[in-house]
């Protein structure tokens, strides 16, 4: 079965495989002729960096690039990567990458036409008012994994370097114009990143399934995502060519970041600090707290995950997903302690106060407290 579409919800995505070779029509129709490709660090160099700026040179929109991106990017990278659009006479941002060169890419188009600092636009109240809209670049946004779905995402998490706690920058204006989803970027992820990245897919769905907001689209949506992953991730990470799984992962990705619209809780509530802290890898981190968060809230999700454990093929209802969810992460080498990814117990006061002012929280189905935030770290670290 050949997987290919062009959709527009909730913006312009080309799908499919072998699709980068629309890049140049793709910058055109978002209005760029001078685009900055942002990328992190470790993409720089391969092949399909390599291969997507020749692209670019092909088409005579130069081959202008900034890789100086960390794993959970941060204000440095950010400043760096506004110099280098301002001193390129770019016109707009190709946002090329993970979780980290998506985000850091949106927000270079964000910030290189405002005047204010970063942490004015937080994601708290109504603060991306600040903002001036017309000084927002063009965005495209091509995301070489499976995981976060900040392609199809009107924010960024950024790091702030010195406090080390990550502040969400949100913005409509920061929704790529143009995505392209070729699953063929996708197919030298390693294991461990192709296995990080689709249970962060899987916990973003997870969590807007379990959120207590009002928005039957995002359920549904929400499902049928967890149904992808179920089917496909296993699939993906046993052979890591296989096109039709890597496609089914894209849209995984994809429908998480579109259904958390919903809401999010206590999985990243606490992997947000996490990360910021030690710099674990973001998905990875969901994966180790997702089956102690559960757990916590049984009381309110078992009924809805007793519904969805059916559709989902696994038997013995919300139980029956709770133990699938542990042997899911087991059967693809997560650990099933933060202590294994770096994390210590003296940092858990520190953790807990990061969590409970993390935005995440509001999409808890049960509200987080300092005492049972304290509790889901020592059962997890």
């Amino acid at each position: 079965m050949t997987l290919t579409g062009n959709w527009s919800y909730p913006t312009a995505i080309r799908f499919g495989a072998g699709r980068i070779g629309e890049l140049a029509e793709a910058c055109a129709q978002a209005g760029m002729k001078k685009p900055l490709l942002v990328t992190d660090k470790g993409l720089a160099n391969l092949p399909i960096t390599v291969a997507t700026l020749d692209l670019l040179e092909a088409a005579g929109l130069g081959r202008g690039l900034f890789a100086e991106v960390d794993p959970n990017p941060n204000e440095l990278n950010l400043t760096a990567g506004v110099e280098a659009y301002k001193a390129g006479g770019h016109d707009g941002v190709i946002a090329f990458g993970g979780g980290s060169g998506l985000d850091l890419g949106k927000m270079v188009a964000f910030m290189a036409g405002q005047t204010r600092p970063i942490w004015d636009f937080e994601d708290i109240g109504d603060w991306w008012a600040r903002a001036d809209a017309h000084a927002i670049a063009p965005i495209v946004a091509v995301p070489t994994t499976a995981g976060t779905g900040s392609e199809v995402g009107r924010a960024s998490v950024i790091t702030n370097s010195v406090t080390h706690e990550k502040k969400i920058i949100f913005h409509p204006k920061v929704l790529p114009s143009v995505v392209i989803c070729d699953p063929e970027l996708t197919v030298g992820m390693p294991q461990f990143i192709t296995a990080g990245t689709g249970l962060d897919a899987f916990a973003h769905c997870v969590e807007a399934y379990s959120s207590p907001h009002y928005h039957p689209m995002s359920q549904g949506i929400a499902l049928e995502g967890m149904k992808l992953v179920v089917e496909n991730l296993p699939r993906a990470y046993a052979d890591g060519r296989d096109i039709e799984a890597r496609a089914e992962m894209m849209s995984a990705a994809m429908m998480g970041a579109t259904a958390f619209q919903k809401g999010l809780g206590a999985i990243h509530a606490m992997s947000h600090p996490v990360g910021a802290m030690f710099n674990t890898h973001h998905g990875t981190t969901n994966a180790v707290c997702m089956p102690a968060v559960l757990e916590l809230n049984a009381s309110v999700i078992a009924e809805r995950f007793d519904r969805a454990a059916g559709y989902l093929g696994i038997e013995g209802g919300f139980d029956g997903f709770c133990a699938f969810v542990q042997g899911f992460n087991d059967s693809m080498g997560i650990p099933r302690k933060l202590s294994e990814l770096g994390v210590t117990t003296d940092a858990i006061p520190e953790l807990v106060k990061g969590a409970l002012i993390d935005p995440s929280c509001g999409g808890n189905p049960v509200e987080l407290t300092e005492a049972n935030l304290t509790a889901l770290f020592e059962a997890t670290i």
